[in-house]
């Protein structure tokens, strides 16, 4: 245990540097704008969008002094949460993404651990019966769903049960429940700004329920389209794992079958599949572009990809931003996970 937790000491010492590595990175990149360009990272309403306030920005804040200063100015705006003004958002980029980035998180919270037990399960399963009926199954699934284009799983949901069959419709919410929450004699407070939450916060669990329909169609496009992938990969690892030398003594030991795939093989086979995950999740929960846009989910995604057709600089910026902090959060939990998985990694 206390390997374990020098371990996990290492890694956040480690995840300092990384951080301010990643944000040296990006703030290099605004460099190549100019000065009244940048000054849009400072703005904190559209008031001071105009000529006289963007100047008085570039003075205040030292847009034209060398890099490092600029640097460290930015640095203390951000970690006072101004990441300027959204344009496209028509707010505070901090705003824009605290109310947009719960759509996509809704999305996530359920596709996620779909994603990950659908893809070890089967991935275990298809190495276990190899050339079986399973295996040959998890090969059809995987190539299907990965070769299919989410923008075409996403109409083709979208024409069955919603066109056809009238089940789920698009959206995040009904306009009903849509009404309710934007009344202000309903008193609906956004807590958290995620539906399924402060649906039951509010104690009002009809708009919980309704969110989870909306959840449906986009859930099941992200799980067949990601899962393909990790079954894979999972399969892979697993075969890999079995033909090691400890499986064979294992089994010469007189243990059962179940005990020698479930604890020795599927353990040390899960490594390459915790790093894929752990970048899945991180991937999806920064932004699902297409699948928010046909569903019409107001995620940050959708949102991310305007900002950048409109060359929304702030906007663009803080996305870059928070993308990165997940990546890095995820590599985090993926080292941690190691450990977990193989103990022997702690000591490296």
């Amino acid at each position: 245990m206390a390997n374990l937790g020098a371990y996990i000491v290492r890694r956040l010492i480690l995840l300092i540097f990384v951080i301010l590595g990643v944000t040296v990175l990006i703030f290099a990149v605004t460099m190549l704008f100019s000065p009244a360009q940048r000054a849009l990272l400072y703005v904190r309403n559209v008031q001071h969008t105009n000529e006289a306030s963007i100047n008085n920005i570039i003075h205040q804040y030292g847009l034209n002094d060398p890099f490092y200063v600029q640097y460290f100015n930015w640095v203390y705006q951000l970690l006072q949460g101004n990441l300027g003004w959204s344009a496209t958002a028509g707010e505070p980029v901090t705003t824009a993404i605290l109310t947009k980035w719960p759509y996509t998180f809704e999305i996530v919270l359920f596709a996620a651990p779909i994603i990950i037990f659908i893809g070890i399960y089967f991935g275990v399963q298809a190495a276990i019966h190899k050339d079986g009926p399973i295996d040959h199954a998890s090969r059809v699934f995987s190539v299907i769903g990965w070769s299919l284009p989410s923008f075409f799983l996403g109409f083709l949901l979208l024409a069955i049960f919603y066109g056809i069959l009238h089940w789920f419709s698009p959206g995040s919410l009904s306009q009903t429940a849509l009404n309710f929450e934007t009344n202000p004699a309903s008193h609906f407070v956004r807590y958290t700004h995620v539906d399924l939450f402060d649906g039951l916060l509010n104690g009002q669990p009809w708009i919980s329920l309704n969110a989870l329909e909306h959840l449906v169609m986009p859930v099941a496009t992200i799980v067949t389209i990601d899962c393909a992938l990790l079954i894979r990969v999972m399969r892979s690892s697993m075969l890999e794992s079995m033909s090691k030398p400890y499986i064979t003594t294992a089994k010469a030991k007189g243990l059962s079958n179940k005990v020698v795939i479930y604890k020795h093989a599927r353990r040390n086979a899960l490594i390459p599949v915790a790093t894929l995950s752990g970048m899945l999740v991180a991937g999806l929960l920064g932004g699902l572009i297409i699948t928010e846009t046909v569903f019409g989910f107001g995620g940050i995604g959708a949102w991310s990809a305007h900002a950048a057709e409109s060359i929304d600089i702030p906007a663009v910026l803080g996305y870059a931003v928070l993308s990165a902090i997940l990546f890095v959060i995820a590599n985090l939990i993926v080292d941690v996970l190691y450990a977990y998985i193989d103990p022997r990694i702690r000591l490296d």
